[in-house]
């Protein structure tokens, strides 16, 4: 950040606490609203777990419904956004016979370490914290302001983790459409958003693993704030996307390096580096979209973490390749990590793929297949008028000439945009493509570029 940033940032984020200082002065001596503790589904293994949460005013946002308008969207997204905060409340936490105290930041946010005396029970993946409010103690009533967290520490069973991103790759948010991105969030609720086709068959076929018993951690990763917490939570839910779903967002408050939350790529690896050292026994399969930074953030794990990645999966819904700049670069690091790099306009090419890899059972496919059916829109008049609902699948393409230094030349040589527009010329749909290292075959398919038309599910 520039020095003149920075020291904007620095007297921003003291004009803010001084402002939230005299707000809490003032709502001490004239009564707070009803306080809450808001807790974040957390993680853990056998010897520690962490909880995060925070601490607000009650504004008794409701579930949404079906038939709510859209200016009850827009005033319970208004709440969401003006959160009141508790700042440097003190909470009890309690596990498992023991307590200890955590005290909440500026901004109502508290976290927790907890490190189990007792092997955890292993007949269950959820444990529960409680948390109680110290101070300041709730409203008049003297009832005190409790709330139950929930823990998941995936089990034996588990044979990889998985890590999403949401805007784009679960949850149909238009993020590179700055007016329909908007028009999304502040207009839509839980019941309105629109998951990808068959995105919800495809992660419990992940949970499950290739037997339905492997219970294997998802982690979702996004930049929304986490004032969006109930509403996603509420998405998963009402979707049935698994598990928890454990969610991971930011804190859109000023800080004194950082005016907006605008690190969007550094905030992301963080995370994912947080999570791949803290499971380093498990290895992870990433899933993004072509829109943001996901390319030039999975090329850094892949780089990073080279023998941890069995597979990249990345969205990409249209012929012309976004930054395909970031995409090949990408392609060149999952090559070297010989791991796998798949392009697909939809849920069902990447769920083929991972079949074929024994990473979800292939019986799978028939559910994903429907439920991806029953989840896309039927065609307009007007792409009916101009065909769109007639495009034939395109021919799967695999990377795969031979050498490591062979595969990085054909994907520098343009390999990737050259399949896309091939498909875009014969008028079908973006091909799923395939960049995998020498000898690692996906669907049968034989090494180098080819084209094999996608295996259809009966």
């Amino acid at each position: 950040m520039a020095d003149w940033q920075s020291v904007i940032a620095h007297y921003a984020h003291n004009i803010e606490e001084h402002f939230d200082q005299l707000k809490n002065r003032m709502a001490e001596r004239l009564g707070r609203e009803k306080i809450k503790i808001v807790t974040y589904r957390g993680y853990g293994t056998q010897k520690r777990l962490y909880l995060k949460g925070r601490v607000l005013e009650d504004k008794g946002i409701p579930p949404a419904e079906a038939n709510d308008h859209l200016w009850e969207n827009l005033v319970n997204m208004y709440r969401r956004i003006e959160s009141d905060e508790i700042p440097y409340a003190r909470l009890l936490v309690r596990f498992d016979g023991r307590e200890q105290e955590v005290q909440a930041n500026e901004e109502g946010f508290f976290e927790v370490w907890i490190e189990p005396e007792k092997p955890l029970p292993t007949d269950r993946i959820w444990h529960e914290v409680h948390l109680r409010l110290i101070d300041p103690p709730g409203d008049e009533s003297n009832v005190p302001v409790e709330a139950m967290g929930e823990v998941f520490v995936p089990p034996a069973t588990a044979q990889f983790a998985v890590i999403s991103d949401i805007d784009d790759t679960v949850l149909i948010s238009d993020a590179t459409h700055m007016l329909r991105a908007a028009r999304n969030v502040f207009l839509g609720n839980a019941r309105t958003r629109l998951p990808f086709p068959g995105v919800a068959a495809f992660y419990r076929a992940l949970l499950d693993g290739p037997r339905g018993n492997a219970l294997n951690p998802l982690f979702y990763v996004s930049s929304s704030p986490w004032n969006f917490y109930d509403l996603l939570s509420e998405f998963f839910h009402l979707q049935n996307i698994p598990l928890g779903p454990i969610l991971f967002l930011r804190d859109w408050g000023l800080t004194e390096n950082e005016l907006l939350p605008l690190k969007n790529q550094e905030y992301k690896l963080g995370v994912i580096r947080q999570m791949m050292d803290f499971y380093p026994e498990l290895p992870f399969i990433l899933i993004g979209d072509s829109g943001q930074e996901d390319p030039e953030i999975y090329e850094r794990i892949t780089g990073e973490y080279p023998d941890r990645v069995l597979a990249v999966y990345i969205r990409n819904v249209v012929h012309d390749l976004k930054r395909p700049e970031a995409v090949r670069a990408l392609a060149e690091k999952v090559i070297k990590a010989r791991s796998t790099l798949i392009l697909a306009d939809d849920t069902l090419s990447i769920a083929r793929h991972a079949a074929s890899q024994g990473w979800i059972a292939p019986e799978a496919l028939h559910a994903i297949a429907f439920e991806k059916d029953k989840d896309t829109a039927p065609p307009t008049a007007v792409e009916k008028l101009l065909g769109e609902d007639e495009k034939p699948e395109a021919p799967t393409v695999v990377v795969e000439e031979g050498s490591p230094a062979q595969n990085i030349e054909l994907v520098e040589g343009e390999g990737i945009e050259q399949a896309m527009q091939k498909s875009k010329e014969e008028g079908q749909k973006p091909p799923t493509v395939i960049v995998q290292p020498e000898g690692k075959t996906a669907q049968g398919k034989n090494p180098a570029i080819k084209g094999d038309q996608p295996q259809g599910e009966n």
